[in-house]
Protein backbone atom coordinates (compact mmCIF):
# COMPACT_ATOMS: atom_id res chain seq x y z
CA UNK A 1 0.00 0.00 0.00
CA UNK A 2 1.12 3.60 -0.62
CA UNK A 3 -0.04 6.89 0.91
CA UNK A 4 -2.22 7.73 -2.11
CA UNK A 5 -4.46 4.76 -1.31
CA UNK A 6 -5.10 6.30 2.12
CA UNK A 7 -6.84 9.20 0.33
CA UNK A 8 -4.24 11.72 1.44
CA UNK A 9 -4.67 15.14 -0.18
CA UNK A 10 -2.21 16.39 -2.78
CA UNK A 11 -0.40 19.05 -0.66
CA UNK A 12 0.49 16.46 2.00
CA UNK A 13 1.39 13.80 -0.57
CA UNK A 14 3.76 16.30 -2.17
CA UNK A 15 5.48 16.87 1.20
CA UNK A 16 5.70 13.14 1.91
CA UNK A 17 7.17 12.50 -1.52
CA UNK A 18 9.79 15.20 -0.99
CA UNK A 19 10.90 13.37 2.16
CA UNK A 20 11.01 10.01 0.36
CA UNK A 21 7.99 8.60 2.20
CA UNK A 22 5.99 6.28 -0.05
CA UNK A 23 4.73 3.38 2.06
CA UNK A 24 2.87 3.90 5.35
CA UNK A 25 3.80 1.91 8.43
CA UNK A 26 1.25 -0.47 9.92
CA UNK A 27 -0.07 2.03 12.46
CA UNK A 28 -0.32 4.74 9.80
CA UNK A 29 -2.18 2.38 7.50
CA UNK A 30 -4.68 1.55 10.23
CA UNK A 31 -4.99 4.90 12.03
CA UNK A 32 -5.19 7.42 9.17
CA UNK A 33 -8.56 6.23 7.75
CA UNK A 34 -10.10 6.06 11.24
CA UNK A 35 -9.02 9.60 12.09
CA UNK A 36 -10.14 10.96 8.72
CA UNK A 37 -13.59 9.49 9.44
CA UNK A 38 -13.75 11.67 12.56
CA UNK A 39 -13.69 8.81 15.05
CA UNK A 40 -11.95 8.79 18.44
CA UNK A 41 -8.90 6.56 18.49
CA UNK A 42 -6.92 4.63 21.09
CA UNK A 43 -3.49 3.78 19.72
CA UNK A 44 -1.22 1.39 21.57
CA UNK A 45 2.13 1.67 19.85
CA UNK A 46 5.73 1.71 20.97
CA UNK A 47 8.47 3.98 19.71
CA UNK A 48 9.68 3.54 16.15
CA UNK A 49 6.32 2.51 14.67
CA UNK A 50 5.62 5.81 12.90
CA UNK A 51 3.09 6.96 15.50
CA UNK A 52 3.64 10.71 15.06
CA UNK A 53 2.85 10.65 11.35
CA UNK A 54 -0.15 8.40 12.08
CA UNK A 55 -1.91 11.30 13.82
CA UNK A 56 -0.12 14.30 12.29
CA UNK A 57 -1.00 13.53 8.66
CA UNK A 58 -4.78 13.11 9.08
CA UNK A 59 -4.90 15.99 11.57
CA UNK A 60 -3.33 18.29 8.99
CA UNK A 61 -5.70 17.04 6.31
CA UNK A 62 -8.82 17.61 8.41
CA UNK A 63 -7.73 21.15 9.33
CA UNK A 64 -6.66 21.98 5.78
CA UNK A 65 -10.07 21.07 4.38
CA UNK A 66 -11.79 23.02 7.14
CA UNK A 67 -9.54 26.04 6.63
CA UNK A 68 -10.34 26.10 2.91
CA UNK A 69 -14.06 25.94 3.57
CA UNK A 70 -13.96 28.57 6.34
CA UNK A 71 -11.36 30.78 4.65
CA UNK A 72 -9.19 30.44 7.77
CA UNK A 73 -10.24 32.11 10.99
CA UNK A 74 -6.84 31.87 12.73
CA UNK A 75 -8.26 30.03 15.73
CA UNK A 76 -6.62 27.10 17.49
CA UNK A 77 -8.28 24.01 16.04
CA UNK A 78 -5.93 21.26 17.28
CA UNK A 79 -3.98 20.63 20.47
CA UNK A 80 -1.29 17.97 20.78
CA UNK A 81 -0.32 17.41 24.40
CA UNK A 82 2.93 15.61 25.11
CA UNK A 83 5.03 15.03 28.27
CA UNK A 84 8.48 16.35 27.32
CA UNK A 85 10.00 19.34 25.59
CA UNK A 86 12.05 17.16 23.25
CA UNK A 87 9.00 15.25 22.07
CA UNK A 88 7.05 18.49 21.60
CA UNK A 89 9.84 19.89 19.42
CA UNK A 90 10.05 16.67 17.40
CA UNK A 91 6.28 16.67 16.76
CA UNK A 92 6.49 20.33 15.78
CA UNK A 93 9.23 19.49 13.26
CA UNK A 94 7.08 16.69 11.83
CA UNK A 95 4.10 19.02 11.42
CA UNK A 96 6.35 21.47 9.60
CA UNK A 97 7.52 18.74 7.21
CA UNK A 98 4.15 17.13 6.45
CA UNK A 99 2.24 20.41 6.38
CA UNK A 100 4.69 22.60 4.48
CA UNK A 101 2.29 23.01 1.50
CA UNK A 102 -0.93 23.38 3.50
CA UNK A 103 -0.53 26.91 4.78
CA UNK A 104 -1.45 25.74 8.28
CA UNK A 105 0.40 27.36 11.17
CA UNK A 106 1.59 25.63 14.32
CA UNK A 107 3.63 26.56 17.36
CA UNK A 108 5.35 24.59 20.11
CA UNK A 109 4.74 25.53 23.76
CA UNK A 110 7.00 24.36 26.59
CA UNK A 111 8.58 25.62 29.78
CA UNK A 112 12.17 26.31 30.71
CA UNK A 113 12.48 29.17 28.21
CA UNK A 114 11.13 32.71 27.89
CA UNK A 115 7.46 32.74 26.94
CA UNK A 116 7.93 35.80 24.71
CA UNK A 117 8.44 34.03 21.36
CA UNK A 118 5.63 31.61 22.19
CA UNK A 119 3.10 34.32 23.04
CA UNK A 120 4.17 36.27 19.96
CA UNK A 121 3.41 33.24 17.77
CA UNK A 122 0.05 32.82 19.48
CA UNK A 123 -0.89 36.45 18.91
CA UNK A 124 -0.15 36.12 15.20
CA UNK A 125 -2.58 33.20 15.00
CA UNK A 126 -1.97 29.45 14.88
CA UNK A 127 -4.06 26.47 13.85
CA UNK A 128 -2.20 23.84 15.88
CA UNK A 129 -0.53 23.94 19.29
CA UNK A 130 1.95 21.31 20.42
CA UNK A 131 2.50 21.68 24.15
CA UNK A 132 3.72 20.29 27.43
CA UNK A 133 1.14 20.59 30.23
CA UNK A 134 2.77 23.10 32.60
CA UNK A 135 3.48 25.95 30.18
CA UNK A 136 0.17 25.37 28.37
CA UNK A 137 -1.79 25.84 31.61
CA UNK A 138 0.29 28.90 32.44
CA UNK A 139 -0.50 30.57 29.11
CA UNK A 140 -4.15 29.54 29.34
CA UNK A 141 -4.34 31.23 32.75
CA UNK A 142 -2.78 34.35 31.23
CA UNK A 143 -5.50 34.29 28.53
CA UNK A 144 -3.05 33.82 25.68
CA UNK A 145 -4.73 30.57 24.60
CA UNK A 146 -8.40 30.00 23.87
CA UNK A 147 -9.39 26.39 23.19
CA UNK A 148 -13.11 26.98 22.76
CA UNK A 149 -12.94 26.27 19.00
CA UNK A 150 -10.80 23.14 19.33
CA UNK A 151 -11.73 20.38 16.91
CA UNK A 152 -8.98 17.82 17.56
CA UNK A 153 -7.20 16.83 20.76
CA UNK A 154 -4.23 14.45 20.75
CA UNK A 155 -2.85 13.05 24.00
CA UNK A 156 0.51 11.52 23.13
CA UNK A 157 2.66 9.28 25.33
CA UNK A 158 -0.18 9.06 27.85
CA UNK A 159 1.61 6.48 30.02
CA UNK A 160 4.69 8.69 30.34
CA UNK A 161 2.44 11.66 31.06
CA UNK A 162 1.09 9.87 34.13
CA UNK A 163 4.54 8.60 35.13
CA UNK A 164 5.75 12.20 35.24
CA UNK A 165 2.88 13.31 37.48
CA UNK A 166 0.87 15.28 34.92
CA UNK A 167 -2.46 13.60 35.62
CA UNK A 168 -3.92 16.63 37.43
CA UNK A 169 -2.70 19.04 34.74
CA UNK A 170 -4.20 16.91 31.97
CA UNK A 171 -7.59 16.88 33.73
CA UNK A 172 -7.44 20.68 34.12
CA UNK A 173 -6.67 21.18 30.45
CA UNK A 174 -9.40 18.81 29.36
CA UNK A 175 -11.98 20.64 31.44
CA UNK A 176 -11.50 23.56 29.03
CA UNK A 177 -12.21 21.53 25.89
CA UNK A 178 -15.59 21.30 24.25
CA UNK A 179 -17.18 17.82 24.48
CA UNK A 180 -17.78 17.61 20.73
CA UNK A 181 -14.06 17.38 19.94
CA UNK A 182 -12.38 14.39 18.30
CA UNK A 183 -9.86 12.80 20.68
CA UNK A 184 -6.85 10.63 19.87
CA UNK A 185 -4.93 8.95 22.69
CA UNK A 186 -1.63 7.17 22.18
CA UNK A 187 0.21 5.13 24.78
CA UNK A 188 3.03 2.59 24.60
CA UNK A 189 1.62 0.66 27.57
CA UNK A 190 -1.88 0.29 28.95
CA UNK A 191 -1.78 0.32 32.78
CA UNK A 192 -5.03 0.60 34.74
CA UNK A 193 -4.69 4.39 35.02
CA UNK A 194 -4.68 4.72 31.22
CA UNK A 195 -7.73 2.47 30.94
CA UNK A 196 -9.59 4.79 33.34
CA UNK A 197 -8.53 7.81 31.29
CA UNK A 198 -9.66 6.15 28.07
CA UNK A 199 -13.11 5.51 29.50
CA UNK A 200 -13.45 9.11 30.65
CA UNK A 201 -12.22 11.04 27.59
CA UNK A 202 -12.84 8.86 24.52
CA UNK A 203 -16.20 8.16 22.91
CA UNK A 204 -16.58 4.72 21.32
CA UNK A 205 -12.92 4.72 20.30
CA UNK A 206 -11.44 2.48 17.65
CA UNK A 207 -8.53 0.61 19.25
CA UNK A 208 -5.39 0.02 17.24
CA UNK A 209 -2.56 -2.00 18.72
CA UNK A 210 0.70 -2.27 16.82
CA UNK A 211 3.87 -4.02 17.93
CA UNK A 212 2.93 -4.58 21.57
CA UNK A 213 5.51 -3.54 24.12
CA UNK A 214 6.43 -7.16 24.93
CA UNK A 215 7.83 -7.67 21.43
CA UNK A 216 11.00 -5.88 20.35
CA UNK A 217 11.77 -4.88 16.81
CA UNK A 218 12.96 -7.97 14.94
CA UNK A 219 15.69 -6.12 13.08
CA UNK A 220 17.51 -5.09 16.29
CA UNK A 221 20.46 -7.27 17.29
CA UNK A 222 20.54 -7.54 21.10
CA UNK A 223 23.45 -8.66 23.29
CA UNK A 224 24.38 -8.58 26.97
CA UNK A 225 27.75 -7.91 28.60
CA UNK A 226 28.04 -9.23 32.15
CA UNK A 227 30.40 -6.82 33.87
CA UNK A 228 31.24 -5.50 37.35
CA UNK A 229 29.89 -2.01 37.94
CA UNK A 230 33.40 -0.59 38.40
CA UNK A 231 34.38 -1.84 34.93
CA UNK A 232 31.42 -0.45 32.99
CA UNK A 233 33.27 2.72 32.00
CA UNK A 234 36.27 0.75 30.74
CA UNK A 235 34.03 -1.58 28.75
CA UNK A 236 32.22 1.37 27.15
CA UNK A 237 35.51 2.96 26.15
CA UNK A 238 36.72 -0.34 24.70
CA UNK A 239 33.54 -0.71 22.63
CA UNK A 240 33.80 2.85 21.34
CA UNK A 241 37.21 2.04 19.85
CA UNK A 242 35.17 0.29 17.17
CA UNK A 243 34.77 2.96 14.49
CA UNK A 244 31.66 1.24 13.09
CA UNK A 245 29.83 2.62 16.14
CA UNK A 246 29.48 6.04 14.57
CA UNK A 247 26.35 7.21 16.39
CA UNK A 248 25.38 5.82 19.78
CA UNK A 249 22.75 6.66 22.37
CA UNK A 250 23.90 5.61 25.86
CA UNK A 251 21.32 5.22 28.61
CA UNK A 252 22.00 5.71 32.31
CA UNK A 253 19.55 5.40 35.18
CA UNK A 254 20.37 8.75 36.80
CA UNK A 255 21.13 12.34 35.76
CA UNK A 256 24.38 12.26 37.73
CA UNK A 257 25.37 9.07 35.94
CA UNK A 258 24.69 10.65 32.54
CA UNK A 259 26.87 13.65 33.35
CA UNK A 260 29.70 11.45 34.65
CA UNK A 261 29.74 9.18 31.60
CA UNK A 262 29.75 12.18 29.24
CA UNK A 263 32.60 13.84 31.20
CA UNK A 264 34.67 10.64 31.23
CA UNK A 265 34.31 10.19 27.47
CA UNK A 266 35.07 13.84 26.73
CA UNK A 267 38.33 13.59 28.72
CA UNK A 268 39.38 10.80 26.34
CA UNK A 269 38.61 12.97 23.27
CA UNK A 270 35.43 11.03 22.48
CA UNK A 271 32.76 13.59 21.51
CA UNK A 272 29.92 13.16 24.00
CA UNK A 273 27.16 15.23 25.58
CA UNK A 274 24.57 14.47 28.26
CA UNK A 275 20.85 15.20 28.11
CA UNK A 276 18.53 15.02 31.12
CA UNK A 277 15.86 16.94 33.01
CA UNK A 278 18.25 19.21 34.93
CA UNK A 279 19.72 20.65 31.74
CA UNK A 280 18.24 23.87 30.39
CA UNK A 281 16.04 23.61 27.33
CA UNK A 282 18.68 25.43 25.28
CA UNK A 283 21.42 23.01 26.39
CA UNK A 284 19.23 20.01 25.66
CA UNK A 285 18.35 21.24 22.21
CA UNK A 286 21.98 22.02 21.35
CA UNK A 287 23.04 18.53 22.50
CA UNK A 288 20.27 16.90 20.47
CA UNK A 289 21.04 18.95 17.35
CA UNK A 290 24.75 18.14 17.64
CA UNK A 291 23.91 14.45 17.89
CA UNK A 292 21.52 14.50 14.94
CA UNK A 293 24.08 16.29 12.77
CA UNK A 294 26.84 13.83 13.82
CA UNK A 295 28.93 16.58 15.42
CA UNK A 296 28.58 14.57 18.64
CA UNK A 297 29.20 10.85 18.44
CA UNK A 298 27.75 9.85 21.82
CA UNK A 299 24.60 11.18 23.46
CA UNK A 300 24.19 10.07 27.08
CA UNK A 301 20.58 10.24 28.24
CA UNK A 302 18.15 9.41 31.01
CA UNK A 303 14.85 7.81 30.06
CA UNK A 304 12.58 10.83 30.47
CA UNK A 305 14.92 13.08 28.48
CA UNK A 306 15.15 10.48 25.72
CA UNK A 307 11.43 10.63 24.96
CA UNK A 308 11.25 12.63 21.77
CA UNK A 309 14.74 11.74 20.55
CA UNK A 310 14.07 10.68 16.97
CA UNK A 311 17.35 10.19 15.13
CA UNK A 312 17.36 8.56 11.72
CA UNK A 313 20.08 5.98 11.06
CA UNK A 314 21.04 5.60 14.73
CA UNK A 315 23.34 2.58 14.60
CA UNK A 316 23.67 1.66 18.29
CA UNK A 317 21.95 1.92 21.66
CA UNK A 318 23.97 1.03 24.76
CA UNK A 319 22.32 0.42 28.12
CA UNK A 320 25.10 1.51 30.48
CA UNK A 321 22.62 0.76 33.27
CA UNK A 322 19.78 -1.71 32.80
CA UNK A 323 16.38 -0.15 33.54
CA UNK A 324 14.44 -1.41 36.55
CA UNK A 325 11.20 -1.36 34.51
CA UNK A 326 11.33 -3.97 31.72
CA UNK A 327 9.08 -2.00 29.33
CA UNK A 328 11.64 0.80 29.44
CA UNK A 329 14.20 -1.54 27.88
CA UNK A 330 11.93 -1.98 24.85
CA UNK A 331 11.48 1.78 24.50
CA UNK A 332 15.22 2.35 24.78
CA UNK A 333 16.35 -0.12 22.15
CA UNK A 334 13.53 1.01 19.86
CA UNK A 335 15.51 4.20 19.29
CA UNK A 336 17.58 2.17 16.82
CA UNK A 337 16.14 -0.10 14.14
CA UNK A 338 13.53 2.50 13.23
CA UNK A 339 11.37 2.33 10.13
CA UNK A 340 12.38 -1.27 9.47
CA UNK A 341 16.12 -0.55 9.48
CA UNK A 342 18.61 -2.70 11.36
CA UNK A 343 20.15 -1.67 14.65
CA UNK A 344 22.30 -2.93 17.50
CA UNK A 345 21.46 -2.79 21.21
CA UNK A 346 24.21 -3.59 23.71
CA UNK A 347 23.46 -3.83 27.43
CA UNK A 348 25.76 -3.88 30.45
CA UNK A 349 24.55 -5.96 33.38
CA UNK A 350 26.26 -6.06 36.78
CA UNK A 351 25.45 -8.53 39.56
CA UNK A 352 22.87 -6.21 41.13
CA UNK A 353 21.02 -5.93 37.82
CA UNK A 354 20.54 -9.65 37.15
CA UNK A 355 16.95 -9.43 38.41
CA UNK A 356 16.25 -6.60 35.94
CA UNK A 357 17.67 -8.75 33.12
CA UNK A 358 15.44 -11.67 34.03
CA UNK A 359 12.38 -9.38 34.02
CA UNK A 360 13.34 -8.00 30.60
CA UNK A 361 13.82 -11.46 29.10
CA UNK A 362 10.50 -12.58 30.54
CA UNK A 363 8.73 -9.58 29.00
CA UNK A 364 10.20 -10.02 25.52
CA UNK A 365 9.98 -13.85 25.68
CA UNK A 366 13.57 -14.10 24.55
CA UNK A 367 16.92 -14.92 26.11
CA UNK A 368 19.38 -12.22 25.09
CA UNK A 369 22.78 -13.65 24.04
CA UNK A 370 25.69 -12.98 26.41
CA UNK A 371 29.09 -11.90 25.09
CA UNK A 372 31.54 -13.96 27.17
CA UNK A 373 34.79 -13.34 25.31
CA UNK A 374 35.41 -9.80 26.52
CA UNK A 375 38.05 -8.40 28.82
CA UNK A 376 35.70 -7.50 31.67
CA UNK A 377 33.43 -10.57 31.73
CA UNK A 378 32.06 -11.90 34.99
CA UNK A 379 30.83 -15.43 35.49
CA UNK A 380 27.64 -16.01 33.49
CA UNK A 381 26.64 -18.75 35.93
CA UNK A 382 25.10 -15.99 38.09
CA UNK A 383 22.32 -15.73 35.51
Amino acid sequence: MNFEKLNIIRPILKALSAEGYTTPTLIQEQAVPVILEGKDLLGCAQTGTGKTAAFAIPLLQILYKEKISEKGLGMVKALILTPTRELAVQIGESLGIYGRYTGLKHTVIFGGVSQGPQTSALRSGVDIIVATPGRLLDLMNQKYINLSHLKLFVLDEADRMLDMGFSHDVKKIMSNLKPTRQTLLFSATMPKEITKMVNSILKNPVKIEVTPVSSTVDTIEQTIYLVDRRNKKSLLIQLLKNTSIDSVLVFTRTKHGADKVARDLTKLKISAQAIHGDKSQAARQIALNNFKSKRTRVLVATDIAARGIDVQELSHVINFDLPNVPETYVHRIGRTGRAGMGGIALSFCDKEEIGYLRDIQKLISKKIPVIDDQLYSINSACM
